[in-house]
């Protein structure tokens, strides 16, 4: 597919959530997504595009994230760790530098009730080949209609300790499944338990599936596919043991080797309230 990029805008959108998606998802998800790093914290992100309603072939690119990603950052200025795709036929890893603050102000909007922010950013030619967009963020219908359930394998994509897959910067991808029940109505439950070990620069990571000759509905269909972003990891899931000695009082803590997905209904109710750029978008002088 051959697209064409100006300033922030990308032309030619892909498909809608459920329907047919004739490039390979894991593939699309590894070139959106992308490590955030500064001074404080490291943290995982990735781009999606929110739809122009002036125009039904652009989209703006917005990073989406772990708001305490952002929020634990010190200064004005984070940094993307991208790829860019090159005429010589190869990637070539690319650190951007976006502004997140303006002194004390913050640029990115926070959703109001849980852990997600986005920001809208400018992205260098063929970082994003094939943008996503809001679509693609799976609520409440999709949820039941796909009959989205417990035991479901689903795949996410971070920066375990900032480690990444290899010298390009490009994201480590693991699987697990879903850990917990019910999982709508999203506005009441939030958040999902995912059965994946979390470690730290994992925040912010998409999780996504992609299903081929799905059941639901009583039915079977052979030759199609669901798929979806369902949600962004925000935290791994502990026990804090108390143990009181003679003299002292400790606390212990063990890893459940869960994560906690904040549901996509959130990350999609974000970027909608978000407005659109403006053409003096902030950049990194």
């Amino acid at each position: 597919m051959n697209v064409k990029r100006t300033g922030i805008l990308l032309v030619c959108l892909l498909s809608v959530a459920g329907r047919a998606f004739t490039t390979e998802l894991n593939t699309v998800m590894m070139e959106a997504t992308c490590k955030i790093q500064g001074p404080g914290s490291t943290g995982t992100g990735f781009i999606i595009g929110k739809p122009d309603t002036n125009s039904t072939d652009k989209a703006f690119y917005t990073l989406v994230t772990a708001d305490h990603v952002l929020s634990k950052m010190q200064g004005e200025t984070a940094v993307l760790v991208l790829r860019q795709y090159r005429d010589t036929n190869q990637w070539v890893r690319l650190e951007l530098p976006i502004r997140i603050r303006i002194g004390t102000t913050n640029l990115w909007t926070k959703h109001p009730d849980v852990d997600v922010a986005g920001i809208f950013v400018r992205l260098p030619t063929n970082t994003v080949r094939r943008l996503l967009t809001t679509a693609e963020l799976i609520g409440d219908k999709q949820l039941t209609e796909y009959e989205i359930h417990p035991g479901m394998e689903l795949m996410c994509l971070g920066y375990p300790f900032g480690a990444e897959a290899n010298a390009l910067g490009f994201p480590i991808l693991r699987s697990g499944r879903i850990a917990s029940y019910p999982l709508t109505p999203t506005k009441i439950t939030k958040t999902f338990l995912f059965d994946f070990t979390v470690f730290r620069g994992n925040s912010g990571g998409p999780v996504y599936f992609m299903e081929k000759n799905p059941t639901y509905g009583g039915g079977v269909y052979l030759g199609s596919a669901i798929y979806g972003i369902a949600g962004l990891v925000v935290e791994e899931r502990n026990i804090t043991e108390t143990i009181q000695e003679l003299y002292e009082k400790k606390e212990k803590t063990t890893p459940l080797q869960l994560g906690a997905v904040i549901h996509a209904s959130f990350i999609k109710e974000l970027v909608e309230s978000m407005g659109f750029p403006k053409e003096d978008l902030p950049t990194t002088p």
